[in-house]
């Protein structure tokens, strides 16, 4: 028995809200973590008042630089893995939902610890009063807050993981798919970092990895929130219903 083709046209001006949503979360992230990698650049040169290189302890300066960027975005990174989740296939929803879920964890702990860092620990650092905040204080690779940290940007090298098999070896997916594997990648430089100071440098390559993946989501959404343009110049998305 032949099968029917059913042919539906739906006119649109507008992508749908998670098609904007995606595009800006991912355009957001993208901002945050190269304004984020420009300052640690500054940070590790000296620039912003401390010794320089890895090791050395910020300034109020130097952590409100840093952390600022830093904490809008995990909320953005939050909001980004939803839209992947909303736009991704049923049968591979699994993948979608396990990155969300990290994301979240990754999310809670650096909020909490940039928070803290920017209204307790700055403050007293620019008055000169740390006493009873020392636990507090953010020491590269010697205190419980850089762990914190450490275990934060692990979950998000583990959410990007799980995302990445979601996207096709093919075409703008196939971008995508590269810079989110890549970033999973770093997830041992960064878990034994504690142990072992100059994984950072391997774990520095994150300022590529994860500002190309939001980069090529941000590009993707774009292009998925296009609609096909008619030959009268009206604009509209085709879809196609296929029954036996």
């Amino acid at each position: 028995m032949a099968s029917r083709f059913t042919v539906s046209i739906a006119m649109t001006r507008e992508p749908s809200a998670v098609i904007k949503l995606g595009f800006w979360s991912a355009t957001l992230a993208t901002v945050f973590s190269l304004t984020y990698v420009i300052g640690q650049l500054a940070e590790w040169m000296g620039w912003l008042g401390s010794h320089g290189g890895p090791e050395s302890s910020s300034t109020p300066l130097g952590l409100a630089v840093l952390l600022t960027p830093s904490l809008f975005l995990g909320s953005a990174f939050v909001v980004l893995l939803v839209c992947i989740h909303e736009t991704t296939p049923s049968t591979e929803r699994v993948w979608s939902l396990a990155a969300l879920a990290f994301g979240i964890a990754y999310l809670v702990l650096i909020s909490m610890n940039y928070y803290v860092q920017l209204t307790l620990v700055a403050p007293r650092l620019a008055r000169g009063d740390t006493a009873g905040i020392e636990s507090f204080l953010f020491v590269p690779f010697d205190s419980f807050l850089y762990a914190v940290d450490i275990l934060g940007y692990s979950f998000m090298s583990v959410a990007t993981l799980f995302a990445f098999p979601i996207f096709r070896n093919r075409g703008r997916d196939r971008v995508v798919r590269l810079f989110l594997l890549a970033n999973g990648l770093l997830l041992p430089f960064l878990v034994f970092q504690m142990y072992y100071h100059p994984l950072i440098w391997v774990a520095s390559l994150w300022a590529v990895t994860f500002p190309g993946a939001t980069w090529a989501l941000a590009l993707r959404f774009r292009h998925l929130g296009r609609p096909i343009a008619g030959s009268d110049g009206s604009r509209f998305d085709l879809a196609v219903a296929v029954t036996g």
